[in-house]
């Protein structure tokens, strides 16, 4: 898309102008029930990653309870948003947020990754609604990304694509043959976040393999790049705003923490892939719900 006045026929951001002090403080309760589903849920399955879930809580809750158009009474209602976790394991957050949308009940969030519930270690867009792509091998969201998009620009579609990557993804060669593809096919209909918690599960990404500079890298594939602070859902907001502007695919690279909102998860690579214990949860849950101390 090109400046407001020219644009052709199609995509359009829908999403509000501006945040009411109720609104914004809406979505940030919102990020808080998340994290608390994410961290019950986990505990109860004894397996899963609570890292990155939440980290992104806050894009997660921006998006799903401000951005995305979706009919939980028809989740393939075909003009929807198409939202697309290329960071499958995180799966735990997406299960969270389309259960607060209503499209299952959120007592269903206790079966996480139990045998023959619909709620798997990673999505599965055959059993699970809402769930717009089988994710897990890390490196092929985007591109299934892209193939949509490409797909609602073909049909000159309002609908939009939204997808959430991790920062170590980054390190998947799939990930920049895919973001080359979007500029050239320019898909101003795609907006990319990236959860820029600096840790995968072997450390620190600098370590096991640097994808810095991020921006530049992004930038140099003709991406319009955006930076935020990815627990800030008033400046998430106004980015996307600004995203839904530009004429080029949009990648908004979020600076996040992995573990936010639980001290002693938070910034450890150790808490990628670990669930909590009984006890573990019961402190979590009291400091995610203000009866914690963050010392």
């Amino acid at each position: 898309m090109s400046s407001a006045g020219s644009r052709p026929p199609g995509f359009r951001m829908r999403i509000s102008p501006s945040l009411t002090p109720d609104r914004l403080l809406e979505l940030k309760e919102r990020a808080l029930e998340l994290r608390c589903d994410v961290i019950e849920s986990l505990t109860l399955a004894g397996s899963g990653h609570p890292g990155g879930s939440l980290s992104s809580a806050d894009i997660v809750s921006t998006l799903f309870f401000d951005v995305l158009k979706l009919d939980p009474e028809d989740p393939r209602m075909g003009d929807r948003d198409r939202f697309i976790l290329a960071k499958g394991h995180a799966a735990p957050i997406l299960y969270a947020a389309l259960a607060g949308r209503g499209f299952f009940p959120r007592e269903e969030l206790a079966s996480l990754r139990k045998l023959g519930s619909r709620l798997q270690g990673h999505p599965d867009m055959l059993k699970t609604p809402g769930v717009e792509a089988s994710t897990g091998s890390l490196g092929q969201g985007l591109s299934i990304a892209v193939g949509m998009a490409l797909a609602g620009k073909m049909d000159g579609a309002e609908w939009g694509v939204y997808a959430l990557l991790g920062d170590g993804e980054l390190q998947e060669g799939q990930v920049w043959e895919a973001a080359m593809a979007a500029s050239h096919y320019g898909l101003d209909n795609l907006v990319a976040f990236v959860d820029n918690n600096g840790l995968q599960i072997d450390g620190r990404i600098v370590d096991v393999m640097s994808p810095e500079p991020l921006a530049d890298k992004w930038r140099a594939f003709g991406w319009k790049v955006f930076e935020v602070d990815g627990h800030d859902i008033a400046e998430i907001h106004s980015t996307l705003i600004e995203a839904q502007e530009s004429p080029s695919p949009a990648v908004i690279i979020a600076r996040t923490i992995k573990g936010k909102g639980v001290c002693f998860m938070e910034g450890e690579a150790s808490w990628h892939g670990n669930a909590p214990s009984e006890d573990q949860c019961r402190l979590a849950l009291e400091e995610l719900r203000g009866g914690g101390n963050r010392d």
